[in-house]
């Protein structure tokens, strides 16, 4: 059996149990709690919710089954109500994000957090970061950092609370300058999208195995093949894991243990599910569909059934570090990401499975031709 995930312990700990060993009922028990208080904030506060959720949410929930009885939200909302669904006064208001809408119509996406909001995914990136990093540790960070509230100065806040030396970097591309900052800097932990790291372990490797190899490796905000996690652990012969999240979950939603058998769920703050991207069911244990979440508690922003557009399913058998956290398996690929040509249907994770095996390449783009039956790569 491997390391136990360090969120088993820190899921106990939020729940109040002294020796921090985590019961299933009591997790659920908190989760119901939480979920109503959430449910009845909104139906109080946000003129969206009050008229989404209907007259009866203010009563809260029965049982977690209950949820299926309200309706979605989902990326539209957010661009079109976001500024309803705010739930306390701007005074209370620590950081808004504005997130990318490249190709879409309309007002961007914009998400609302209090300060205590961002505390909460502190505490999250420092349970997280510890399956991967010790005392002492320096650890490189490519992710964007410059403005308060960014995911890197997060990681920034987290690092320095756990007792090491957090370096971040303003990524620029320039592949000689971050290779000779982390070649100064002897770095132990790198944490970066998949893209930058491979870009730059391929690099490294290119000069010829000068540089000081990082031990460990956390990939985030975008999704990472196998063929590129293989290929980044073979150059710098650390171990590479892995972290879901998105802006929307509040930046963390959850990250493997050493087993590497799928991502351990932060459950205090975010209730997950399954449905079905038809038809809205939830669906059980070990059955793929899109992921949806809940905040449990968030009081600047609440989102409340919030479609991902990701297709992933809930492992059901028990994970080999022994946690009872549910695990999340590693992404089936986004529902606006499958190619659907005449003759075949593609997703963009297996495409980037078979481009990322490739020696020497770093990124790639591709477009599909529907009506020739063709895809045009760019690598």
């Amino acid at each position: 059996m491997t390391a136990m995930t360090p969120l088993e312990g820190w899921t106990a700990a939020r729940l109040g149990l002294v020796e921090k060993r985590l019961d299933r009922r009591l997790l659920e028990s908190y989760q119901l709690e939480k979920l109503s208080a959430t449910i009845r904030l909104a139906a109080a506060n946000s003129p969206f919710y009050r008229k989404h959720l209907g007259r009866n949410a203010a009563e809260g929930l029965r049982t977690l089954a209950d949820l299926t009885g309200l309706p979605f939200t989902d990326a539209a909302d957010l661009r079109r109500y976001g500024s309803q669904m705010v739930c306390v006064s701007q005074s209370q208001i620590n950081r808004v994000v504005t997130l990318d809408t490249s190709g879409t119509v309309g007002d961007p996406k914009r998400l609302w957090f209090t300060a205590e909001d961002q505390n909460l995914t502190v505490d999250f990136f420092q349970a997280g970061m510890s399956t991967l990093t010790r005392p002492g540790d320096r650890v490189l960070i490519l992710l964007p950092g410059r403005r308060p509230g960014s995911v890197g100065a997060l990681i920034v806040q987290a690092l320095t609370g756990m007792g090491m030396t957090p370096l971040p970097y303003d990524w620029s591309g320039n592949l000689a300058d971050a290779a000779n900052f982390l070649q100064y800097e002897r770095v132990d932990s790198v944490v970066g999208s998949p893209i930058q790291v491979l870009a730059l372990a391929r690099y490294s490797a290119e000069r010829g195995g000068t540089l000081p190899c990082p031990r460990t490796v956390l990939l985030s905000t975008d999704y990472a093949p196998h063929s590129l996690i293989r290929e980044v652990e073979r150059i710098w012969n650390c171990r590479v894991f892995d972290h879901y999240g998105m802006t929307e979950m509040g930046l963390g939603g959850g990250v493997e243990c050493e087993a590497h058998d799928g991502y351990h769920l932060r459950e205090t703050d975010l209730f997950f599910e399954i449905v079905d991207p038809q038809t809205g069911e939830r669906l059980p244990d070990g059955c793929e569909g899109e992921v949806v979440f809940s905040t449990l508690t968030r009081r600047g922003m609440p989102l409340i059934r919030y479609r991902t557009g990701d297709l992933s399913r809930f492992l059901p058998e028990p994970c080999g570090c022994g946690s009872v956290l549910k695990r999340l398996d590693r992404l089936g690929g986004r529902l606006d990401s499958i190619l659907r040509l005449p003759a075949a249907e593609l997703r963009i994770g297996e495409i980037a499975e078979a481009i990322f095996a490739v020696p020497g390449v770093i990124d790639y783009a591709v477009t599909a031709l529907p009506e020739k039956e063709r895809l045009i790569l760019e690598v």
